[in-house]
């Protein structure tokens, strides 16, 4: 990867609270930008809330320390990662994030941050204690995500009969996957895990793709649960579409997807009502880090913040547990695709958000250069930009120069759904498992290569792109080589697996 990437440099705002005090500042925060506009999250006596609690260092020492300050402050450890030095806890004390401070009597804990604005709708998983077991009165009014901002363009419930082969599929021929399926339709020894909304293993184009040892289901509070069936869809069929165009079978159904000889892992981090917490995004990289899988794909943003906020305590405390989940993983040899966004923004120069949060009430924010979309935005992770048929960057897109890694399609691409059929979808969501299957590829060709090696080819291989014009959002700034709508270029299935 190239370190001048500007996305590589983090810039965080001057912040006074004790939360963030006990992390640390970081180097290179701009002290004449504004701060972000504070989103209180308000936790009274008696409502369940949800929280990371992150130690100073990542060791079992400081993690099983922390876990006791959390029980000292009546609260439940759901989930502990002494890997990255990050406890889950959920607590009906509505001052749970001072009293865990004030309960560290080593002085281990770095930050606590509420991971949601409202009570978790699944309870405490496991919980033994009335305080953890329970249900808040609140849960009644959570708000169930508008997961129509995942897609975009295509009517829903498009029903679509696939030519069998790939004579429909000119997303596949745009990034020569049809030409690189001839070379190395890429090696079962390579898992792609799909955090999203549980993949259907039942459909005849993925009944032989998907690794069931390997999938768990993320959304109980951000423990993993490796039941049979727990990893299945339940309420979207996000996954299914996105796990298609990874690695749909080459059976002479259907259709097929980028890497069809590769395996997948269903990561499931969507819950029912549709939202992607810290929490379970966290035990999703750590289950694919764990498991030492090749390469993630991320098509969502972490819930409720569309962009989180340095300057603002639950949301660093949340973020920094995300990154480190990220960088476990990352450590551990897994490469990470990741939609862009579908807001036609330029993340490069973004200052404000009117959807956040999105799991109670939105307020307009000012956002500074320490509001990030995540994980979209974090090191180690391969952002992709949506394109259309014509090449051109799909109205929706997110864009940035220095933000965007390499672009894919993503307007009205065909891929599997639920219950056997095939459907068009848009969105950066779907261009972004173009990118994850190209990285399975490039892993099959070369075993040996690191996830950084495997991000820095994808960039380097990308096929050049001069800058065209959009019909929504900022227009297009920089070269060929590198711009705001591109990145270094539309990823390239074939050079993946060229010699």
């Amino acid at each position: 990867m190239r370190i001048s990437h500007s996305r590589r440099a983090l810039a965080v705002a001057t912040a006074t609270s004790l939360a963030l005090t006990a992390l640390g500042s970081v180097a290179g925060s701009a002290a004449d930008e504004p701060e972000s506009t504070p989103v209180p999250i308000v936790t009274p006596d008696g409502a369940l809330f949800s929280y990371v609690v992150n130690t100073e260092h990542t060791s079992a020492r400081e993690t099983a320390l922390a876990i006791k300050a959390v029980h000292r402050a009546d609260g439940v450890a759901v989930q502990a990662w002494p890997q990255i030095g990050v406890v889950v806890a959920h607590s009906a004390n509505g001052s749970f994030r001072e009293d865990v401070l004030a309960a560290d009597r080593t002085g281990v804990v770095a930050s606590v941050g509420a991971t949601r604005t409202v009570s978790p709708t699944e309870g405490t998983p496991g919980a033994d204690s009335p305080s953890g077991a329970m249900k808040s009165k609140s849960v009644t009014g959570q708000a169930k995500k508008d997961t129509t901002g995942w897609t975009v363009d295509e009517p829903a419930g498009t029903a679509v009969v696939p030519d069998p082969g790939e004579v429909t599929q000119w997303d596949m021929e745009m990034i020569k996957a049809d030409q690189s399926l001839e070379i190395n339709p890429g090696s079962s020894d390579v898992v792609v895990g799909v955090l999203d909304s549980g993949i259907d293993a039942s459909h005849p184009d993925l009944e032989t793709q998907v690794d069931a040892d390997q999938s768990v289901n993320c959304t109980d509070g951000g423990r993993p649960d490796m039941s049979a069936t727990g990893w299945l869809p339940t309420t979207s069929d996000h996954g299914t579409h996105v796990a298609g165009t990874i690695a749909a079978a080459q059976n002479g159904v259907g259709i097929v997807g980028v890497a069809p000889g590769v395996k997948m892992a269903s990561v499931k981090v969507v819950n029912d009502d549709g939202f992607i917490y810290p929490e379970y995004a966290i035990c999703g990289f750590i289950w694919a880090g764990m498991n030492r899988m090749d390469v993630t794909n991320n098509s969502y943003y972490i819930d409720p913040f569309m962009y989180w906020c340095e300057d603002q305590p639950d949301q660093l405390a949340a973020k920094e547990a995300v990154r480190r989940a990220v960088d476990f993983s990352t450590k551990r040899g897994v490469v990470h695709a990741a939609a862009a966004g579908n807001a036609a923004t330029d993340l490069a120069n973004n200052t404000a958000d009117a959807s956040s949060p999105n799991d109670s009430t939105p307020v307009q924010r000012v956002i500074n250069s320490g509001c990030e979309d995540i994980p979209a935005e974090l090191d180690g992770v391969v952002t992709v930009s949506s394109l259309t048929q014509a090449t051109n960057l799909s109205s929706f897109s997110n864009r940035g120069l220095g933000k965007i890694d390499v672009s894919a399609p993503g307007s009205a691409i065909l891929s599997t759904e639920l219950d056997g059929t095939w459907d068009l979808k848009s969105g950066t969501s779907m261009a972004s498992p173009h990118v994850a299957g190209v990285l399975a590829l490039m892993k099959s060709a070369h075993p040996r290569w690191s996830p950084a090696r495997l991000e820095a080819e994808v960039r380097a291989q990308a096929d050049d792109h001069e800058c065209t014009t959009t019909t929504a959002g900022p227009a297009c700034v920089g070269e060929p080589a590198e711009n705001s709508f591109y990145g270094d270029g539309i990823a390239d299935a074939l050079d993946a697996v060229t010699p």
